[in-house]
């Protein structure tokens, strides 16, 4: 690092950095993202959404440097992590397998959930699957990460594709400091969901089950934007440990392609730091190319796609 300011310019915005400069009693060293710079003030944003706002005069040295590498991911640990983080109203186990239902609304809340051993032969553990659903009056079905040994196992068995029509859903993730930036609106965090909040989440009236299930984290948030008098985008995260969870992102049709999802992902993301959150995850149909591009350029990438398989 050379220089005052080194190299950094505001051109860098966006860029990871690292800027040294005085403290009492000495010098210390921040690594984060430049979110801001003017020739008299340095602002950086840490991985935990803290910002340290630098005087220009106290930076001895600052360069930019790369993006940190995503960690590998440990699959099997984000499958289980993506169910904490949206449970059903209703789960049961057979040995580590989770069954949820939720009334039928969604398939993550009303799906079989096979990962970890089941504790019995894989076609008993189906067989008392398709039992707690018939019971339920609900189609068996299980969510299946594609290619996984259990996706293989279970077709073996005769289950077929319930959804062929539909492309893969994907698995995204990500480190926060890449989603963490300043949103371009103002984004409303709310711990429970407001009726306006309801209302642009859903196309007419709001499914009965679905406030147990959007409000049964442990630990959720509700964002929300409102412009011209009204709530036009909403979002909502949830924390497990230090993930980040990211679903229910909805913009009203006439203010798409203003970048009000990824402000949405942002308000989040800058919740989540301070509570633990180092990484994020959410998912996606592979068909939804708008979403897609937009999560490709915050930083998402796949962890894995899944399926949903149903007894013949």
């Amino acid at each position: 690092m050379s220089g005052p300011q080194g190299g950094i310019r505001a051109r860098d915005i966006g860029h990871r950095v690292v800027v040294r400069h005085r403290i009492p009693g000495g010098l210390t060293d921040v690594i984060g993202v430049l979110q801001a710079w003017t020739p008299d003030l340095v602002t950086v944003r840490h991985a935990d959404s803290t910002v340290h706002e630098i005087p220009a005069a106290d930076v001895t040295a600052a360069k930019t440097i790369p993006e940190m590498p995503l960690r590998p991911v440990d699959v099997d640990q984000l499958f289980l992590t993506t169910a904490l983080g949206r449970p059903a109203v209703e789960t049961a186990y057979v040995g580590h397998w989770l069954l949820r239902a939720s009334s039928g609304w969604t398939g993550r809340g009303n799906s079989l959930l096979p990962v970890g051993d089941p504790g019995v032969p894989v076609a008993d553990a189906l067989d008392q699957a398709v039992t707690f659903y018939r019971e339920r009056r609900l189609p068996p079905q299980a969510l299946v990460r594609v290619g996984s040994p259990q996706d293989h196992e279970i077709r073996a068995l005769g289950w077929v594709e319930a959804r062929p029509e539909q492309s893969d859903v994907l698995v995204m993730h990500t480190t926060l400091d890449h989603v963490n930036g300043l949103p371009a609106y103002d984004v409303q965090l709310d711990e429970a969901p407001s009726d306006a909040w309801y209302a642009a989440a859903f196309d007419g009236p709001v499914p009965e089950v679905a406030p147990k299930v959007l409000e049964g984290a442990p630990k959720a948030l509700f964002a929300s934007v409102a412009l011209d008098g009204a709530v036009v985008a909403v979002g909502r995260g949830s924390m497990t440990g230090h993930w980040l969870g990211v679903d229910a992102i909805r913009v009203s049709d006439s203010y798409r392609r203003r970048g009000l999802g990824t402000a949405i992902v942002q308000g989040l993301a800058r919740w989540a730091g301070p509570h633990g959150g180092r990484r994020t995850y959410l998912e996606v149909l592979l068909e939804n190319t708008a979403a897609m591009a937009t999560y490709t350029r915050l930083g998402y990438q796949e962890a894995y796609r899944y399926r949903y398989l149903t007894s013949r």
